[in-house]
């Protein structure tokens, strides 16, 4: 019989694994970094020799924040003829009917050129994002996992994932804000603005700095959700694709190998990451076109179906950016070196509460 205690624990984690069973396994040991703490976590691959920082030290978080920058302000800014699409879908549902309809009204009225308004904002804006989405994320996930101890932070990974993921995304978007304003004003609000440079300007002196601000709130309620699902599911997808869809052991793989998995994998986060935060999304880019608008008057004016405008080009461009975030975050850690610690696994101290060891 196990402990009553450890089992009720496990139990009333809302967030606890579905496939998470105790049974006695024989499990590789753990890795420890140069001061002997234990390496508690992974993103997608493991922990090779020949580090070039200290895990949880500054120059690691600071490379973490790079990576950050690379993934997200790349691959944002190379889908912005998508994400141009999808917010005119959303804002003006009558002129543009489908995708295709979109790019084909959009080529008319603009050309070639045209496909690709708004795209310095969204390089700056996201960049900035993404330093903060992902180097917080490390950061907070070593904090909370310290402060919930070794054999809590195995119990309620996912738990942890999503309280470290939410925290990094509320500073993110405080970043992002300003940019995410001025994207959706020149790609929704023909005849305002071409450029950031004549942009910028132009809003702070018709509105004041509050109109850089006044969709942060509507941009907490889609990315924060977004940012958990992000890295939640991916954390646990990678541990799943190991455990039963890759035919080899993880510490078996290549490189190559190991960032096909973390594709594959960001690409299944991603799908969901654009179902849970399209709604927020919506009222977002009408929010951003229109002058002294509020997100409630937004969110009454779309209605419950209104909401779900540009849905399928968001699923295409969130799923293919997730997919990619991940892939060049990790490749960046591979290039520089970085430690990456195993996959999670049961501290040696809790087995033996649960009699899975001598």
């Amino acid at each position: 019989m196990y402990p009553t205690t450890l089992t009720q624990l496990a139990r009333a984690n809302p967030f606890s694994a579905p496939l998470f069973s105790l049974q006695k396994t024989e499990e590789p040991k753990q890795t420890t970094n140069v001061n002997g703490q234990t390496r508690r976590f992974a993103a997608a691959a493991v922990a090779d020799e020949g580090d070039s920082c200290e895990f949880g030290s500054q120059k690691y978080f600071l490379l973490c924040g790079f990576g950050g920058i690379l993934s997200c302000g790349t691959t944002h800014t190379a889908v912005v003829p998508l994400d141009l699409i999808k917010c005119r879908l959303q804002v003006d549902p009558e002129k543009y009917k489908t995708i295709f309809n979109g790019f084909s009204v959009t080529m008319k009225e603009d050309g070639m050129r045209g496909l690709g308004k708004g795209w310095a904002p969204t390089f700056i804006g996201y960049s900035m994002q993404g330093l903060c989405k992902f180097g917080f994320y490390e950061v907070f996930k070593i904090f909370y996992s310290d402060l919930l101890g070794e054999e809590n932070t195995y119990l309620w990974r996912t738990s942890l994932y999503l309280a470290a993921s939410a925290s990094a995304e509320f500073f993110a978007d405080i970043a992002l804000a300003p940019m995410e304003a001025c994207k959706v004003r020149i790609q929704t609000k023909p005849g305002y603005a071409n450029t950031l440079r004549e942009c910028l300007p132009k809003m702070y002196a018709e509105e004041g700095m509050w109109v850089f601000y006044k969709g942060v709130v509507p941009l907490w309620m889609r990315q924060i959700p977004y940012t958990m699902m992000k890295f939640a599911c991916f954390e646990r997808t990678v541990e799943l694709l190991y455990k039963y869809a890759v035919p080899k052991p993880r510490n078996e793989c290549s490189k190559s190998e190991q960032l096909i998995v973390t594709f594959v994998a960001g690409y299944i986060a991603g799908v969901f990451c654009a179902i849970v935060s399209h709604p927020a999304d919506s009222v977002v880019s009408v929010l951003n076109k229109e002058s002294g608008s509020t997100a409630m008057g937004v969110l009454k004016k779309l209605g419950p179906r209104g909401v779900w405008n540009g849905l399928v080009p968001r699923i295409i461009m969130i799923g293919t950016l997730t997919a990619l975030q991940w892939f060049i975050y990790d490749s960046v850690k591979v290039y520089f070196r970085l430690p990456r610690p195993p996959p999670p696994e049961m501290p040696e101290s809790l087995k033996k509460k649960l009699g899975l060891t001598e």
